[in-house]
């Protein structure tokens, strides 16, 4: 069935991921007549919760950054931003032992892993200057062994790339680990939202109705329309029947290979589409989200490892967000990245060696109720584009954009990545049109 009434937006935005979702909450705080298009009944795509026997389960991402860009656009539209910091917020298990570094940095960290942490450090430190970079196709566990063996070293340099760029040391380049750790925020705050991570974009979903837009879930665009080579509507599958909406530009947070599905392939340039195919690289991630009587696990957020097969990191949520589990139980999440990060794995043999390093690192594991289990790659990954080769947030199409971890800028990753996209979006659609 055909609705024959065309609905008129300024700005149509696919997908209620975190790019999606903050792009069109800024968007809609600018005046801009918003709908936002979500697939699934939920919104926060790759970063969303769900109710398990009355435990807040993450899909994805766990943690939010705070006193950076996420937080800043939250300010900047009136959202609500619910999040609560453990402190520390992070501990890394050396020899047995939990270390704080919070204060100490780098050096206090590597001190406690080797005795060549002082090579190390001069290493990171000339990272800092302009020309202290190494070339690109260094990878970042190549970058490590130009001054150490150490194999706890290796593993927290491993176990950092994991938790942030969700690859292995192995795939990532040095030159995005050293500038992100050396030049930008280096995800040195944050913490987790009390109804689970949907809770943000639940308020960002709300802000945006609050400011005129609208939010559709349980709908999907089917395909853009072109005019002129210009985007100029959308077909959309909402209740089973079809939708004609008409908007004056559009943006995509489904990733640069969905969105050339969504305009077409004959649409675009081969080089472009070429472009996008070469560019179109998850990878993948194992999690398991167990919950336990007993408090298993000491750190108030976050515990990072030296010497894991592949743990990369335990989340403890419950410490300062209660809400999260059924009264009397304690909830984690247990994330590890696979061998290859990108590309085919044995999910079976992964989640096996995640479980070997759960029952060694977290004393009690083995009576911890497991509550469920994620893999995401292929086309619902961690991040769409490993970091240091995403593609431009701009289309061959003038008035159409990406956002999201597929366009990320260099050296960012997650949520944080997804925010900075959206500014930077908007900033270009400010210059090209104006709200009617």
């Amino acid at each position: 069935m055909t609705d024959t009434q065309n609905t008129t937006f300024d700005a149509l935005v696919v997908g209620a991921g975190a790019g999606g979702l903050m792009t069109a909450a800024r968007l809609t705080h600018l005046g801009y007549r918003t709908l936002v298009v979500e697939r699934l009944e939920h919104v926060g795509g790759r970063a969303s919760t769900r109710d398990i026997d009355g435990f807040k389960v993450n899909n994805g991402a766990i943690v939010i950054e705070v006193d950076g860009i996420t937080q800043e656009t939250f300010e900047e539209v009136g959202a609500k931003f619910d999040i609560r910091r453990p402190n520390p917020p992070i501990l890394y298990r050396i020899g047995g032992k939990d270390v704080d570094v919070t204060g100490g940095g780098w050096g206090f960290l590597l001190s406690k892993l080797t005795r060549q942490g002082a090579k190390l450090v001069s290493g990171l430190g000339a990272a800092r200057k302009d020309d202290g970079l190494p070339e690109d196709e260094l990878s970042t566990a190549d970058w490590v062994a130009k001054y150490t063996k150490n194999e706890s070293v290796h593993g927290i340099f491993r176990n950092m790339c994991g938790s942030v760029f969700a690859v292995g040391s192995e795939e990532l380049p040095a030159r995005v680990f050293l500038t992100y750790f050396t030049r930008k925020s280096a995800f040195k705050k944050f913490g987790f939202c009390p109804e689970g991570t949907i809770g943000i974009w639940r308020s960002l979903a709300e802000t945006i109705t609050a400011n005129g837009g609208e939010v559709w879930t349980s709908a999907e665009v089917l395909k853009l329309h072109l005019t002129d080579g210009r985007v100029t509507g959308a077909t959309v599958d909402r209740d089973g029947r079809q939708v004609e909406v008409t908007a004056g530009f559009a943006v995509s947070d489904v990733g640069p290979a969905g969105t050339v599905k969504l305009v077409g392939e004959d649409n675009l340039p081969a080089e472009y589409r070429q472009t996008v195919q070469s560019g179109d690289r998850p990878c993948g991630m194992v999690t398991v989200n167990f919950a336990s009587r007993e408090r298993l696990v000491d750190a108030p957020g976050m515990l990072s490892f030296a010497k894991t097969r592949r743990l990369c990191y335990v989340a403890n949520f419950t410490d300062i967000c209660p809400e999260m589990a059924p009264e009397g139980w304690h909830l984690y999440v247990g994330t590890a990245v696979p061998k290859p990060a990108v590309g085919d794995f044995d999910e079976a043999a992964e989640r096996e060696l995640l479980l070997e390093d759960l029952r060694e690192q977290i004393p009690g594991f083995d009576g911890a109720r497991i509550i469920s289990w994620a893999t995401t790659r292929d086309e619902w990954p961690p991040q769409r584009a490993v970091a240091g080769f995403d593609l431009p947030n701009t289309t061959p199409i003038p008035n159409l954009w990406n956002v999201g971890d597929g366009v990320k800028e260099y050296a960012n990753g997650g949520t944080t990545a997804c925010a900075e996209t959206a500014k930077l979006v908007v900033e270009q659609i400010t210059r090209q049109h104006s709200p009617k």
